[in-house]
């Protein structure tokens, strides 16, 4: 896995936890799979950041992310 997939998936997967965490708060339940799904997701994208020479700017974030939507859709 290079650097631009694993900050691509590192941010959907972030993105996608949230809706969970308040989900979970909003019922008055531990909120622990969407914990584990945002933990797994700064994992990704701190590797991200520290595998790639230079790190990324915020800028550069969408961009990468539609790079990487582009390399694996036909």
């Amino acid at each position: 896995m290079d650097a631009d997939l694993a900050l691509a998936v590192g941010t959907v997967l972030g993105v996608l936890s949230i809706p969970s965490i308040l989900s979970a708060i909003s019922d008055s339940r531990a909120p622990r799979v969407g914990a584990l799904t945002l933990m797994i997701a700064g994992g990704l994208v701190i590797w991200a950041l520290t595998a790639r020479p230079g790190g990324y700017k915020l800028a550069e974030v969408p961009a990468v992310i539609l790079h990487v939507i582009a390399r694996y859709l036909p």
